[in-house]
C-alpha cells in the first residue's frame, strides 16, 4: 500500500501537463503544486519544422495546479498560471550600431479547468476520462508592440482518455493519455498523446521519463505567431526526465524537470525547465 501511494504521488508530478494517468483521488483528498516553468530561446521551429534564429525570447509561467476528489471516482482539476511573463530581448546590430528595444508583457495566463472520471479504479490497470476547458484569461497581444502573448485568446475544450498501470512488485508505474482539443476563433483542432514511466528509489526519490506530442489538424485560419508558444498550428514532439524528492511518505516534496523538443512547428526550439513543490493531503 505504501508503494502504491508513492506511485500516485509520482503520477501527479506531471499534472500541470495533464499527464497524470488514469488514477483519481479519493473523496476529500487531493494534490496541489506550485511550479515555476520557463523557456529561454534564440531559435524557433518555423511552420515547415525548420529551426531558424530569432531575437531571444523568454516565457516564464508561475503555475498553481490543484486536483480534489469530490467522490472516489470524480476529481475536479485546475491549472492557474498566476503570473505569465513574455520577454523579447533588446537587439543590437553590430555594423550599423542600431538598436531595437526589447519588450515585455506580464499578466495572468490562460487557465485550464475540468473534471476527470475514473472508469476503472482500484485495479493494477486504471482508466479515466476527462473534460477540460481552456479559458482565455491570458493576454493575446501585449507589450509596446502588442505582439507578445501570455495566452492565445481562444476558448478550447480538451477531451482526454488516460490510463495507468502499477508495475508491482517494483515501485514503478507507467501511464498513457490521448486527447482531442477543440479550439475556437479560427484555431486548428489538435490531437494530443503522452506516455510516462517512473520508478521510486528507497521511497525517497522518484525518477521518471516522459514523451508527449501535440499534432495540429491545420483546419483553422488564425494567423501563426512567430516568437512564442501560443501560436495556431503548434506542433511538437517532446521528451524529458524528471526527478522528485518525496517527504513524509510522498505527502510533500519538490521536483525538477526538463522537456526537450525533438521536432516542432510554430514553437520555440529550446528546452522547457520547471521546478515545483507539492502537497498531497
Amino acid at each position: 500500500m505504501k508503494h502504491f501511494l508513492l506511485l500516485i504521488t509520482g503520477l501527479a508530478l506531471s499534472a500541470t501537463s495533464l499527464a497524470g494517468g488514469g488514477w483519481t483521488s479519493k473523496k476529500g483528498h487531493g494534490y496541489f503544486k506550485l511550479e515555476e516553468r520557463w523557456i529561454i530561446a534564440n531559435q524557433f521551429f518555423d511552420k515547415e519544422g525548420n529551426v531558424v534564429p530569432i531575437t531571444t525570447s523568454s516565457i516564464y509561467l508561475t503555475n498553481f495546479y490543484g486536483e480534489y476528489g469530490i467522490t472516489d471516482r470524480i476529481d475536479i482539476i485546475g491549472t492557474v498560471p498566476l503570473i505569465a511573463r513574455n520577454v523579447l530581448n533588446e537587439r543590437q546590430f553590430t555594423l550599423s550600431g542600431r538598436t531595437e528595444p526589447g519588450d515585455a508583457v506580464t499578466s495572468l495566463g490562460d487557465m485550464l479547468v475540468g473534471a476527470k472520471y475514473g472508469i476503472i479504479q482500484d485495479k493494477a490497470f486504471v482508466l479515466a476520462a476527462g473534460v477540460y476547458l481552456g479559458l482565455p484569461t491570458g493576454n493575446p497581444g501585449g507589450g509596446n508592440t502588442m505582439l507578445l502573448q501570455t495566452g492565445d485568446g481562444e476558448f478550447n475544450q480538451l477531451v482526454r482518455l488516460e490510463g495507468g498501470v502499477s508495475l508491482y512488485p517494483l515501485p514503478a508505474y507507467a501511464t498513457f493519455g490521448v486527447g482531442f482539443n477543440n479550439r475556437t476563433k479560427g484555431f486548428s483542432e489538435e490531437f494530443h498523446y503522452n506516455a510516462e514511466i517512473g520508478y521510486t528509489i528507497k521511497e525517497k526519490v522518484l525518477v521518471s521519463a516522459m514523451i508527449r506530442s501535440v499534432s495540429s489538424f491545420f483546419n483553422g485560419d488564425a494567423p501563426d505567431a512567430v516568437n512564442g508558444i501560443f501560436s495556431n498550428n503548434t506542433e511538437y514532439l517532446a521528451y524529458g526526465p524528471q526527478v522528485a524528492y518525496l517527504y513524509k511518505g510522498g505527502k510533500m516534496g519538490a521536483s525538477l524537470a526538463v522537456d526537450y523538443a525533438l521536432s516542432g512547428k510554430n514553437v520555440l526550439a529550446r528546452p522547457a525547465w520547471s521546478v515545483g513543490i507539492f502537497f498531497k493531503p
